[in-house]
């Protein structure tokens, strides 16, 4: 999710110790490799699709995994935040490892947050967002600008292990961030301790629905209008060749909502709509627009809006 700021820290102090505790408590067998391979990642899912801890599903009804119900400053932990909660883990960066830079582009990543805590951590750990780079200390609460390039350095020997949470946000957490802190707050700021409070999973709001099985137009409208707003439109005539079919698009998915809204009767005509966009694409050449942060606009495009407009396909 793109955010007005590269970090920004949430008003709240997590016992860093105690979470420790929990987290050591787990079976060793419990942790994962990270499924692209990358070498010194590796994570143990706390909330998963079905509650299958084997899930790798970023959709699908998100529930509690049996290493979370074990862990009950965990459950504080997530249900303080007042967030709607999606996939979450643990996540572990060896020792002289890295997070290699990327940006989150995909439909999941569109109006979703990362919530970091770090729970095993040093000094020596940089999280770099962009132009700026911290030291996210332990027990601190964090999100950071995912529209960004983004990586992590470990450059010490022992691990870093960090809760990241997966949410759209809440009610609360919006006023969390009213107070947060970014990198240019003037002293004087300081987070609220938490202390255990014996939460239950029952008091925490879990995701059901993360993806529509046909796009409505007016969440189509939205993300194009955003793709079109990060490009540069100084690129061309492709910018506009490719602004005039995404407009066509637009045109055409209303009237197919319209006269089907998600009735599986309309699949054959938003098919054909794809389809069309697909080819004027193509033909406008483009695959060489690239977005202000660097990244191609087809393969976001794509990624965002088109793969994930008719999941019936």
């Amino acid at each position: 999710m793109k955010l007005a700021t590269r970090f920004l820290q949430i008003p709240l102090q997590f016992d860093a110790e105690l979470l420790a505790r929990e987290v050591n408590s787990i079976e060793a067998s419990a942790w994962m490799s990270h499924p692209q391979g990358f070498a010194g990642n590796d994570y143990l899912p706390l909330v998963a699709a079905g509650g299958e801890p084997r899930s790798e599903a970023f959709m699908g009804p998100m529930r509690p995994t049996p290493y979370l119900l074990g862990c009950p400053y965990l459950i504080d932990v997530l249900a303080s935040l007042g967030v709607v909660v999606g996939r979450s883990r643990l996540m572990r960066l060896s020792g002289n490892a890295e997070v290699k830079p990327h940006i989150d582009v995909h439909y999941y990543w569109r109006d979703r947050m990362r919530v970091h805590v770090p729970i095993v951590t040093q000094p020596s750990v940089r999280f770099i967002c962009g132009d700026q780079e911290i030291n996210m200390g332990p027990g601190e609460c964090w999100i950071f600008d995912t529209w960004a390039w983004h990586r992590v350095l470990n450059d010490a020997v022992e691990s870093r292990i960090h809760l990241v949470v997966d949410t759209v946000g809440g009610d609360k957490f919006s006023a969390l961030m009213a107070r947060g802190r970014n990198l240019d707050s003037p002293a004087g700021w300081a987070a609220t301790p938490v202390a255990p409070f014996q939460a239950s999973v029952h008091d925490i709001d879990f995701e059901r629905v993360s993806s529509p099985m046909v796009m409505t137009p007016w969440e189509v409208n939205a993300h194009i209008e955003f793709l079109l707003s990060e490009t540069d439109e100084s690129q061309g005539s492709t910018y506009t060749l490719v602004s005039r079919a995404l407009e066509d698009f637009k045109r055409s998915w209303r009237m197919n909502w319209s006269a089907f809204g998600a009735d599986v009767d309309g699949l054959p005509r938003y098919l054909q709509a794809l389809d069309i966009l697909a080819r004027r694409l193509n033909e406008s050449q483009a695959a060489s627009l690239k977005l202000k942060n660097g990244y191609g606009f087809i393969p976001t495009l794509n990624a965002m809006v088109l793969s994930t407009a008719l999941s019936r396909k």
